[in-house]
């Protein structure tokens, strides 16, 4: 019945899974969940970053304020960002975001001595908390790592150097994108195709090679033993319904059909390296249940005012 809404049991099933990156389903729930998930991973999942530089000493060529937004965009291991306080809400330093329990110290100290020029890295930087620290992009493959030092801040060259503190605190996406765990967080629905075999049929094998390649992504092939058109991987469909346009041309309408699923989505996930790309989907989804208590509170609140009228109102101050 239109209008009606009623209770869902979303599932998730991992495809692929590493520190960095995440492929998984969403199934079982709509669009405006599969949306909302992807939104708080990008904008509202907390994480530190540099967001206070006090810069002693800079004799280098990038001024104060290049460097600083520099350091800034620098990502840091945030596993602990979640327990953290913001700065704005620590009764501890009263907001001042200078204390153990919402900020993280950082000092970095570099002077080129030699004729060589200097690069500073995020290695260079030195933090009060182990846990906090900047992430390593290192390559462990086995290959020589001289040249992968982490991110380079600036060159020094003989004489120039660079003392500066910097006040890591917590902060998220949708503040300044500096604090935003996700590098990418895209979502499609999942696509269902069938092919009408008795029209496949009248196709001779040049015709249906001529249907298969009409498809800018690899999404169907000929089978060698059967000569069948075959779908070989539906997730590579774009949406484009070339193949759709290719059937009608060849005066073949309904040889293929094509539909989204509205109630299956594939995620994919890929992380700063902040926070591991399975961390940052289950935080997302604690983060999104606080935000549907709050909804679901206030609904209970606007029963209450319904109930009580004006005194309710009035006894929050409203």
């Amino acid at each position: 019945m239109e209008g009606v809404s009623y209770q869902r049991f979303p599932k998730v099933k991992i495809r692929e899974l590493k520190d960095e990156y995440a492929k998984f389903e969403l199934r079982d729930t709509d669009a405006s969940m599969a949306n909302a998930l992807r939104r708080v991973m990008i904008a509202e999942v907390p994480t530190i970053a540099i967001d206070l530089v006090e810069i002693e000493v800079n004799s280098s060529v990038l001024n104060d304020e290049f460097l600083a937004h520099r350091l800034g965009l620098i990502p840091l291991t945030s596993e602990r960002a979640m327990s953290m306080r913001f700065s704005r809400d620590c009764d501890a330093c009263d907001g001042d975001g200078q204390c153990e329990f919402c900020s993280v110290e950082f000092h970095l100290r570099a002077k080129c001595i030699s004729d060589q020029t200097l690069d500073v890295t995020s290695k260079d930087l030195y933090s009060s908390d182990h846990t906090v620290v900047p992430v390593d992009f290192t390559d462990s493959t086995g290959f020589d790592s001289s040249e992968q030092r982490g991110i380079i801040i600036v060159k020094l060259r003989r004489g120039q150097e660079l003392r500066l503190r910097a006040i890591a605190r917590k902060g998220i996406g949708k503040d300044h994108a500096k604090w935003s765990p996700a590098a990418t967080v895209t979502f499609m629905y999942e696509p269902e195709i069938h092919i009408n075999e008795d029209l496949m049929e009248t196709l001779t094998l040049e015709e249906k090679q001529s249907f298969v390649e009409s498809s800018p992504t690899r999404v169907f092939d000929i089978d060698p033993n059967t000569q069948q058109v075959v779908v070989v991987d539906p997730e590579a469909y774009t949406y484009d319904d070339e193949v759709i346009k290719k059937a009608q041309a060849m005066d073949k309408p309904g040889l293929v059909e094509i539909y989204a699923k509205e109630d299956s989505f594939i995620f994919t996930v890929e992380s700063t390296g902040a926070v591991k790309a399975s961390q940052l989907v289950l935080n997302a989804i604690e983060i999104l249940k606080q935000k549907l208590d709050a909804v679901r509170l206030s609904e209970d609140t606007v029963e209450a005012d319904d109930q009580f009228g004006e005194l309710g109102a009035h006894m929050r101050g409203g």
